[in-house]
């Protein structure tokens, strides 16, 4: 049966805030106000990840849950920053996944609205867009160089080990401790004599899931060696989450983050691998005695996997696209058994907010497999930051297929948000800088986006057209070399 909080006007009528969040908030208030830019990121991944999505302030209807209220401050602190000072706030302006992000928010929310009615979906929009345009656009922010993506996963890392100590606690005593704060149950779920933890997160799925998507980053960690002993932390951590939440949906982002890895050595040739899955999923669907999604169905790592229902739930999606696809539907469940729990984020996105939003949402993860190999072919040699590049892909590639088992309801879209703000970072070229100022970035990390690429390429054919002996310039770009670019400016920010 449906559960009645996931209607529209369901959940609770009253605030819940244990004195113990309260004091956590109130402290992470503070440091947002007053630690450095490059710092504020630390206490707002704590308290985002390990705060019990529940924790609220019930006030005229509206729910201000705690991590809303942390943001909020943090914006205040950032739109003070911004008025006192002519630095900029995002590092490269707007880039193609802001812009794919925004149409997906503002689509999302008017297909919403129509759907149910602006007066009874307003305030319930306004807090999404409070958490996902104040979410991302403070990690944004927040995150502008190498330095603030190190600090970024290594607090991932940190995270990530107290969670794993509290899964285990979890898994071996059944008991949640973080069940004592409210928001989440302190007994856990149980699944064929299995016990499930889930930490501080919604559901077990959404916890291993979470563990799942950060093992290609600790695994840069701890090769990079900047923090090799927190890498390791992070991978165990990572596996210890996955494992423990006894469920296939977490198993496969994680196994599809060590594929990621795995094609390290075939990074020039993903093109052909890319069209080889296409031709592969269509023989496949022509051979096969049922569609081709119905694969989902056959996939079991642990022996009580729901795959069939996920299966069934794409069937579904499929055969309605009509009922959904102008501005989504609110009749999901009547298409079967179960319907009701869309555990597919690709689902969700149509069903919510139609086909513009579903197209919008995989515009931002193209746009950011995009960005990410036009940075790669730019950095082709310089091994370090190539494999940094290559690492954010492989994460993004194991949220993408996490994806087709779960959809993201929880604090878990910090995680994702803080993907996407490194992905833009390391790929958005630095400020211009003539020539001869030029300040060279750790282990010569470049920052690219599409267009410098595209005019960085011009220029060297140019120039070896030329055939001059003269080093060639790289005016408006920031870039001085005589054969290929090897190092960008950066913009240091407060």
């Amino acid at each position: 049966m449906e559960p009645k909080n996931l209607r529209l006007g369901g959940g609770l009528t009253e605030t819940m805030l244990h004195p113990v969040v309260l004091v956590a908030m109130l402290i992470t208030i503070a440091l947002m106000l007053f630690l450095p830019r490059k710092y504020a990121v630390v206490p707002l991944l704590f308290f985002g990840l390990l705060t019990p999505h529940g924790q609220e302030v019930f006030v005229g209807g509206v729910h201000l849950f705690a991590f809303r209220i942390v943001i909020l401050v943090a914006w205040i602190r950032m739109c003070g920053t911004k008025l006192s000072s002519q630095s900029k706030s995002l590092v490269g302006q707007w880039t193609s996944i802001d812009t794919a992000f925004t149409c997906w928010a503002i689509i999302r929310v008017f297909a919403f609205m129509l759907l149910y009615g602006p007066a009874d979906a307003t305030i319930n929009q306004l807090g999404f867009l409070w958490d996902v345009f104040g979410g991302y656009f403070l990690l944004r922010y927040l995150i502008q160089d190498e330095e603030d993506v190190l600090r970024t996963v290594k607090t991932l890392a940190a995270i990530t080990g107290i969670l794993a100590i509290c899964i285990l606690n979890e898994k071996f005593r059944g008991q949640n401790i973080f069940g004592y704060l409210g928001g989440v149950p302190i007994v856990p779920d149980v699944r064929d004599g299995a016990i499930r933890p889930q930490g501080p997160f919604g559901h077990p799925l959404l916890a291993g899931t979470f563990g799942a998507t950060l093992l290609p980053l600790f695994v840069w960690l701890w090769i990079s060696r900047k923090a090799k002993a927190l890498g390791l932390v992070g991978l165990i951590s990572s596996t210890i989450v996955t494992i423990a939440s006894a469920s296939s949906t977490p198993l496969m982002a994680y196994v599809a983050g060590i594929m990621g890895i795995c094609f390290w050595p075939i990074r020039k040739n993903m093109r052909a691998i890319r069209w080889g899955l296409v031709i592969g999923l269509i023989t496949l669907h022509l051979i096969m005695k049922a569609p081709v999604w119905y694969i989902i169905a056959h996939i079991d790592l642990i022996g009580a996997s729901s795959g069939y229902h996920r299966a069934f739930l794409v069937d579904q999606f499929i055969q309605n696209f009509w009922d959904w696809w102008l501005w989504g539907t609110k009749g999901n469940s009547d298409w079967g058994w179960d319907m009701w729990d869309l555990s597919n984020q690709y689902i969700t996105e149509g069903v919510i907010g139609g086909l513009g939003a579903l197209v919008f949402f995989i515009g931002m993860i193209s746009r950011g497999f995009g960005r990410l190999g036009d940075a790669r072919r730019v950095l082709n040699g310089d091994y370090k930051a190539e494999w940094l590049v290559w690492l954010l892909g492989s994460s993004l590639f194991a949220h993408c297929v996490g994806f087709f088992g779960i959809s993201y309801w929880d604090q878990t879209v910090v995680s994702w948000f803080a993907l996407f703000a490194m992905i833009c970072a390391v790929t958005t070229i630095a400020v211009s800088q003539p020539a001869k100022e030029i300040e060279t970035a750790p282990m010569g990390f470049p920052l690219v986006n599409a267009p410098s690429v595209a005019l960085a390429t011009l220029s060297l054919r140019q120039s070896q057209n030329e055939q001059t002996a003269r080093p060639m310039e790289w005016r408006g770009e920031g870039v001085t070399d005589e054969r290929k670019p090897r190092a960008f400016s950066w913009r240091k920010s407060g």
